[in-house]
């Protein structure tokens, strides 16, 4: 929030991975990692690795034809972000042992994160890094555009939150419960952006026949979370932004109901469900309650160009800065206007 108002003009897809990528490697590896030569050298692994994630890759379909990666290049840089990624993980487990080890002769500090506790449990390091940081702004990325494409879902929302809030510095968990416009926009944010559009990949455990069509033991499954969240049978006017459509629904991200989702089902749901959306929820709610929002004199909402970019993850065309520039007009405490 600082930041918009320090700033006539801010990048907030920019700002969105920051929070985002700061809030997991908080909780992960103890500490922000965006800052300075390290932080700018994490952040351009993570865009590489979700680039390597999110390209077509004709080995996974064609195992005859792997070898063609080696002539375009993949291979080699799937090797080099390999090193690269495992260099700075160890330079991150480390300084955790130095930590440690400090606290063992009375220095150091009592709080722990997520290395500790792998390093205490003797386990490997996980790949939750990228996913949970690049899913997570995705959201907020929609959810805000779809916003300022709506006028009136925003003025409902920024309605709720700001009687909720009262005027507090900041917004609680408590706050937050009640918010259910706020949960609503998000729900429909995720019906229409889900931020892995196809799941990761599973196998069949058995022979099994599904609407006629037989599926043998080992077969690849892939599950088009983007289709269902768009299905014409299930939702009415599927392609509409309406979060009025969850205001008085039981239907939740949560995988149990298979309508909505997002983050998967079942064991092998995503387990960063619920920071994931706290996250959103928190951040969303804070800038609707602390900025007014709008689109440039003269831009209709029509003019929104809305196309999805390629890739693991589904964000807004990086070919489109419209959606990502925002001017600060005033501050907070005047009343503001923030034009993107």
């Amino acid at each position: 929030m600082d930041k918009i108002e320090q700033h006539h003009s801010v990048d907030l897809s920019d700002g969105f991975a920051s929070l985002t990528n700061n809030i997991i490697c908080r909780v992960a590896l103890g500490r922000k990692y965006s800052d300075g030569k390290q932080g700018k050298k994490f952040k351009g692994l993570l865009a590489d690795l979700m680039w390597l994630i999110g390209i077509f890759n004709i080995g996974d379909f064609i195992p005859r034809l792997a070898w063609i990666n080696k002539l375009t290049g993949v291979d080699a840089k799937a090797e080099l972000i390999t090193r690269e990624f495992d260099q700075f993980l160890n330079e991150v487990v480390e300084e955790h042992r130095r930590k440690i080890e400090e606290k063992s002769i009375g220095g150091g500090e009592n709080s722990r994160d997520f290395v500790d506790v792998l390093l205490e449990m003797e386990k490997d390091k996980t790949d939750m890094l990228a996913g949970a940081t690049d899913t997570t702004y995705s959201v907020i990325d929609w959810a805000m555009t779809e916003l300022l494409r709506h006028p009136q879902a925003m003025k409902i929302l920024q309605t709720e939150v700001r009687k909720i809030a009262n005027g507090k510095p900041n917004i609680t968990d408590e706050d937050l419960k009640n918010m259910h416009y706020l949960r609503a926009v998000l729900k429909e944010t995720l019906g229409l952006h889900p931020p892995i559009p196809l799941l990761v990949p599973r196998l069949s455990s058995q022979d099994i026949k599904i609407r006629g069509y037989d599926i043998a033991l080992g077969t690849t499954v892939i599950t088009n979370v983007w289709t269902i969240g768009r299905g014409p049978s299930t939702w009415d006017k599927p392609d509409e932004f309406k979060p009025e459509r969850f205001l008085n629904s039981s239907v939740d991200f949560k995988g149990q109901d298979f309508e909505l989702i997002p983050f998967g089902a079942g064991r092998r749901g995503c387990p960063g469900t619920s920071l994931a959306m706290a996250t959103n929820e928190l951040v969303l709610a804070n800038l609707v309650d602390k900025f007014d929002w709008a689109l440039p004199e003269g831009l209709k909402a029509e003019d929104l160009d809305m196309t999805e970019c390629t890739g693991l993850t589904n964000h807004i065309s990086l070919l489109l800065p419209l959606h990502f520039r925002v001017e600060v007009v005033q501050g907070w405490e005047h009343d503001e206007r923030v034009i993107i």
